[in-house]
C-alpha cells in the first residue's frame, strides 16, 4: 500500500498531533504515531488537557500527591500539564534530534485569560520554559495585538514560541514581523539562534465555519457557491506573505546567523461540515515548509485516503484573491469575520481553561478526600471544554 502521509512528508509538509494525554504516553501511542504514521510534532490546548484530565486514571496519583501537599489550583494545573508535555517532549525527542531542531517540538500554551496582558504572557512564558526544561518545547502564544510584543519579548530570551490564533492577513504578517525582531534581539542577547523555533499557527476551518454562516444568511445562489471556499483561499494568501518575508534580506542575515524560518502552521483542520470532504484542509494546503496540525482522526483518514497532489498552494493565489472578492461582492465583510474569530477565540480557550481549572479543582477536593476515582468529578466539565475546539 502506499504510504500517504510519507508522500505529504515529503511534500514538504510535517505531520503534527493535535492532541494528548497521559494514556496516550503510558501506552506508547504517541510513539507509535511518531514510528509508523511520521507524526512529527505535537500540539496542546486547555480543552485537551481537561479531556484529559477526566477520562483517565493515570492521574490520580500526582493529584493525591499535590491535594496532600496542599498545592493551589492554578499551580496544580501547571504541575499536571507540563509533567505530560515534559514526557511528550522526550518521545518526541528523536524528531527533534533528526531535524536538526525543526521538528519534534511539543507545544503548551500560556494561561489564555492573560492574552491581552503582554508582560504577564512573557511571565508565564518564561515560568513553563523553566518548568518543562526540554529544548523541543514550544510556548504558545495568542496572536492578539497584546501578544505581539510578549511574542517578541519570549523570543528575545531564547524561548521558541508557537504564536496561535491567527485568523486574518494582516495579523499574520504582523506576527512574521514580532518573530524577526524577537529573533534580531535574540542575536543581541547572545542566544544561538539556531536553537530557537517558531510556528505561527493560521486556523483553517473556523473560518469557513463563520464565513458559510454569513453566506448562508445572504441566501443567494451566488452567495451559496462560495460556501467551503474561504478558509483555503485565506490560507493560501497567508503563505504567500510567509514566501515574501523569507525571502527578504532581512531574514537572510538571520538565517546566515542560524536562524530557522517560522512555519506556517495550519490549525483547525478538521472539517465542521459533514459535507466537505474530511481531509480537505490537508489536501489544499500541501506546500514546502509548512507544519498541518491533525486530530489523530484526520491523521488516519489522510493514511487511508488522503491524495498529495504536490504543491497546492503556490499556484493558486489569484485564485485565492477572486474568492476574496466574491466574498465582498455578496456582502461577507472578512475583516469582521476575522475581528470576530479572534475574540471568540481567546474566549473559548479561557473557557476550556477555567473548565480546566474548575475540573481541577474538583478532582483535588475528591483526592483529598481520599473517595478513590478523582478524575471522574471532573468529566462533566471536560465534556464542555471539548465543545470549544481548535489546535
Amino acid at each position: 500500500m502506499t504510504d500517504k502521509l510519507n508522500e505529504l512528508t515529503a511534500a514538504g509538509v510535517a505531520v503534527w498531533l493535535d492532541d494528548l494525554s497521559r494514556v496516550r504516553l503510558s501506552s506508547g501511542g504517541l510513539d507509535q504515531l511518531r514510528r509508523e504514521k511520521h507524526v512529527a510534532g505535537v500540539t496542546t490546548n486547555p480543552t485537551i488537557f481537561a479531556k484529559a484530565l477526566s477520562d483517565a486514571d493515570e492521574y490520580n496519583w500526582q493529584l493525591h500527591d499535590l491535594a496532600t501537599r496542599g498545592i493551589e489550583v492554578e499551580e496544580s494545573v501547571r504541575m499536571l500539564t507540563t509533567y505530560d508535555v515534559r514526557w511528550a517532549c522526550d518521545v518526541m525527542r528523536p524528531s527533534y534530534d533528526g531535524s536538526e531542531g525543526v521538528d519534534g517540538r511539543v507545544s503548551i500554551e500560556v494561561d489564555p485569560r492573560v492574552a491581552h496582558d503582554s508582560d504577564r504572557t512573557v511571565a508565564e512564558a518564561k515560568a513553563l520554559w523553566w518548568l518543562v526544561d526540554r529544548p523541543n518545547l514550544f510556548i504558545k502564544i495568542p496572536a492578539t495585538e497584546e501578544g505581539l510584543s510578549a511574542i517578541t519579548d519570549t523570543l528575545a530570551e531564547g524561548i521558541s514560541v508557537n504564536v496561535t490564533l491567527i485568523f486574518g492577513l494582516d495579523r499574520y504578517s504582523a506576527v512574521m514581523e514580532a518573530f524577526l525582531a524577537g529573533l534580531e534581539q535574540a542575536k543581541a542577547n547572545g542566544h544561538d539562534l539556531s536553537k530557537i523555533g517558531s510556528v505561527a499557527s493560521f486556523f483553517v476551518s473556523r473560518v469557513d465555519s463563520e464565513v458559510d454562516k454569513r453566506l448562508e444568511k445572504v441566501g443567494s445562489d451566488q452567495a451559496k457557491a462560495l460556501k467551503g471556499k474561504a478558509a483555503v483561499a485565506n490560507a493560501q494568501l497567508a503563505y504567500e506573505r510567509y514566501t515574501e518575508v523569507f525571502s527578504s534580506d532581512r531574514w537572510k542575515a538571520l538565517a546566515a546567523a542560524g536562524a530557522h524560518p517560522q512555519r506556517p502552521l495550519w490549525a483547525s483542520t478538521s472539517t465542521k461540515n459533514p459535507d466537505y470532504r474530511d481531509v480537505i484542509y490537508v489536501e489544499e494546503l500541501i506546500a514546502p515548509g509548512t507544519v498541518n496540525t491533525m486530530p489523530e482522526s484526520v491523521i488516519h483518514a489522510y493514511a487511508d485516503h488522503g491524495e498529495t497532489r504536490g504543491d497546492t498552494i503556490t499556484g493558486a493565489y489569484d485564485a485565492a484573491r477572486k474568492v476574496f472578492a466574491d466574498l465582498e461582492s455578496v456582502g461577507v465583510d472578512m475583516d469582521d469575520v476575522i475581528v470576530t474569530l479572534e475574540r471568540e477565540g481567546v474566549e473559548k480557550f479561557e473557557a476550556s481553561w477555567q473548565e480546566l481549572l474548575d475540573g481541577v479543582r474538583k478532582s483535588l477536593e475528591a483526592a483529598a478526600k481520599g473517595t478513590g476515582a478523582p478524575n471522574k468529578a471532573a468529566k462533566g466539565n471536560a465534556k464542555a471544554a471539548e465543545k470549544a475546539g481548535g489546535a
